[in-house]
């Protein structure tokens, strides 16, 4: 399973970060974005909800 943020759509909420620091960060540009390849075991749950909170549906899970 792999997370990716569109960085057009982020606007820095931090959302996913709270919900899933294991997937997600801050990028240099103040944006959030997926910090791993693929998805650790154990994560997944909490990449999609997540991917449901995001304000912009700037996340898509795959």
């Amino acid at each position: 399973m792999k997370a990716v943020v569109d960085q057009d759509l982020c606007i820095s909420c931090g959302a996913c970060i709270d919900v899933c620091p294991e997937v997600f960060d801050w990028n240099d540009e103040e944006k959030a974005h997926a910090i791993v390849d693929e998805v650790p075991d154990g994560q997944e749950e909490q990449a999609k909800e997540a991917a449901e909170g995001c304000p912009t549906d700037a996340i898509k899970i795959s």
